[in-house]
C-alpha cells in the first residue's frame, strides 16, 4: 500500500524503451503540443488507458449481465464526464471512446488552449504565461499548464487582471497580435 501522502507515478513507461517509431511518435506529440518532455506524453497516454479500460469493463458488462440500469449508469457516467470535459464532442458511443487518440487528451490541457485561443505565440510560450501566472480561468489565477480544462472552462480563458500582459500597448501583446494577423 504506502503512505497516502506520498505522490505515486501517474503513468507507465514504455516496455520497449527503445523503439523507434514510438520515440518519433512520441517527439512530434512533445514539438507540437509544447511539451516538457516525454512523461507528460506518458501521463496522457494512461489517462486514456483508464477511459478504455472502463468501455471495455462496460461491453463487458452488457454482453454478460443482465443489470441494464447498472450498465446504463457506468455508460452514462463515462460519457457525461468525456462530454463535460468536451474530449469527445457530439453524439457519442462507448465504441468512440476506445477509438479515442492521445492527441484527443493532449488537445484538452490549458497550454494547448491559450496558443490556439491566441493568447500565446507558440505552445512554449504559453507553457511559460501559465507558469509565470500571466493566464487565468473565471479570473482565477491557474499555474498548471496540464490542467485539463472542461467546456464550461474553456470560454473564460483570459490574462489574469494583475498580469502585466493585460495592457494592449505591452509588447508582447502587440507581437501576438501581428503573427494573429
Amino acid at each position: 500500500m504506502g503512505y497516502p501522502g506520498k505522490n505515486h507515478k501517474q503513468y507507465q513507461t514504455p516496455k520497449r524503451p527503445f523503439e523507434a517509431s514510438r520515440i518519433e511518435e512520441e517527439t512530434k506529440l512533445v514539438i507540437e503540443y509544447g511539451l516538457r518532455n516525454k512523461r507528460e506524453v506518458w501521463i496522457a497516454k494512461n489517462e486514456l488507458r483508464r477511459y478504455r479500460k472502463a468501455a471495455r469493463e462496460i461491453i463487458a458488462l452488457a454482453s454478460g449481465s443482465t443489470d441494464t440500469a447498472k450498465i446504463e449508469t457506468k455508460r452514462s457516467q463515462l460519457l457525461g464526464y468525456l462530454k463535460r470535459m468536451s474530449i469527445l464532442v457530439g453524439d457519442v458511443d462507448i465504441d468512440d471512446v476506445l477509438s479515442m487518440q492521445v492527441s484527443d487528451q493532449l488537445g484538452r490541457r490549458l497550454q494547448t488552449l491559450v496558443y490556439r485561443k491566441g493568447f500565446a505565440r507558440s505552445p512554449k510560450q504559453a507553457r511559460q504565461f501559465i507558469t509565470h501566472g500571466h493566464i487565468a480561468i473565471s479570473g482565477k489565477k491557474v499555474t498548471i499548464p496540464g490542467y485539463l480544462v472542461n467546456a464550461a472552462e474553456e470560454d473564460s480563458i483570459s490574462y489574469y487582471s494583475k498580469s502585466n500582459l493585460t495592457s494592449d500597448i505591452h509588447a508582447e501583446r502587440k507581437r501576438i497580435a501581428k503573427v494573429g494577423k
